[in-house]
């Protein structure tokens, strides 16, 4: 659960700093949005969240 709280921590960060800096319209954020929210209910969510978590192992298993 802490993951995935993290995660949509860090991506609000990021479309935030798309809205400021990148020229991303608030508009097209609200659309990311939404598509995130109906991924969620989708067929594919279970197949997503596992390539999330695989991803993620894979991050914090690496030496720097």
């Amino acid at each position: 659960m802490a993951l995935s709280i993290s995660a949509v921590v860090l991506l609000a960060i990021v479309v935030f700093l798309l809205v400021r800096k990148a020229g991303l319209k608030a508009g097209h954020a609200v659309v990311c949005i939404l598509l995130g929210f109906y991924l969620s209910s989708s067929s594919i969510a279970p197949t997503l969240s596992q390539v999330t978590n695989s991803v993620a192992g894979m991050v914090s298993g690496l030496k720097l």
